[in-house]
């Protein structure tokens, strides 16, 4: 195995996971794969989203499009050439996957795999459809990979280093049975949004789409916004509209009304339109179907919160300059290199002992 061999297997796995984008089509020029596997890979999105009542058919095909889109041999290339990588001493990893939002273990996965390494997987039990999938598709593309991927369930001991993802909770118990190895181990984050009241339409669809997507369940999500003082809240709700579909899910649907509930019966402050609800409040982290939000009177305010917060922020999206945030829409479109935790995946795993 090679590093070209493997991006180049991994910019084929690419363009077949390109069918099934929202708007994607089935390719002739892919027939020989299709035939094995288009059929049994349609099966397993549609089994993922009976199995667990959090991945829509919208949102399973959009985080597969954002998949595919960065699969390709530029970006992939571009990526890898800062690292050194030994193929020929592999390490055994385990990767404790977490299920919030779907293939959310993907990254970790061609990141092992490229690194040079083995890839021992335990999967989520709410996500354990998709990307074992993806990995027989990878096996019959580039069939030396074939040694280099496993799953597993239930406890295992038989690996060189783990990367495991899961809640501030489950981290304790992450640090205590994985402390003696060498580790990547990843909490709760969450992501905000930093508005001055200058952004456009534009900007503020592509806030609903960084509030909304997964149905707020991803790291990435922005679940509380900044905003200057006096500022208009019924243009926030008015870029959300497009999602109003949201609470026919029932997990969601459920999530709004406990605690629209909640709030209404300690007498809480809320703004609400039927799907969504906005709380003002100091809190980081808002539950499902809540935003918080904040005024603040000085930017310099908000750039201290971020500085002493940095830990517990996985992106910051904003338009305003002295910020330096990602731009409005892109915080659920990361590049490779924006790596969880912002600690470098590559890095570690080319550097395990």
């Amino acid at each position: 195995m090679t590093i070209e061999k493997g991006i180049a297997a991994f910019t084929y796995l690419g363009e077949f996971l390109s069918q099934f984008n929202p708007t994607g089509e089935k390719k002739e020029e892919l027939s020989s794969i299709n035939e094995q596997f288009y059929d049994s890979f349609l099966k397993k999105i549609n089994q993922s989203i009976i199995y667990n009542g959090w991945f829509s058919k919208e949102f399973v095909k959009i985080a597969i499009e954002k998949l595919s889109n960065g699969l390709t041999e530029e970006s992939l290339s571009q990526w890898m050439k800062n690292y050194t990588v030994d193929y020929t001493d592999p390490k055994k990893v385990l990767v404790v996957m977490a299920g919030n939002i779907p293939l959310v273990g993907f990254h970790d996965f061609i990141s092992v795999l490229l690194s040079g390494n083995t890839f021992v997987g335990k999967c989520s039990e709410q996500d354990n459809k998709l990307l074992p999938a993806i990995a027989e598709i990878l096996v019959s593309i580039e069939p030396e990979f074939k040694d280099r991927i496993s799953f597993v369930s239930g406890r295992n001991k038989n690996f060189d280093a783990v990367i495991a993802t899961g809640s501030n909770n489950s981290a304790r118990y992450f640090e205590h049975y994985f402390g003696g190895n060498p580790n990547i181990i990843r909490k709760n984050r969450t992501s905000i949004a930093v508005l001055d009241g200058s952004e456009s339409q534009e900007d503020l669809d592509g806030l609903s789409d960084d509030i909304c997507m997964y149905f707020g369940l991803g790291c990435r999500n922005v679940s509380k916004v900044y905003l200057p003082k006096s500022y208009d809240l019924d243009k926030i709700f008015n870029a959300l509209f497009k999602y109003q579909g949201i609470v026919n899910n029932n997990k969601y649907g459920n999530n709004y009304d406990y605690h629209k509930a909640i709030y209404l019966m300690n007498l809480h402050s809320i703004i609400e339109n039927g799907f969504m609800i906005l709380k003002e409040d100091n809190e980081l982290h808002a539950p499902v179907s809540v935003v918080f939000y904040e005024f603040y009177d000085q930017l310099d305010e908000v750039q201290s919160f971020i500085e002493e917060n940095k830990d517990k922020l996985q992106c910051v999206v904003s338009k305003i300059p002295e910020i330096n945030g990602l731009p409005f829409g892109k915080a659920q479109s990361p590049n490779w290199t924006d790596y969880a935790d912002n600690v470098d995946t590559i890095d570690f795993l080319t550097q395990i002992d």
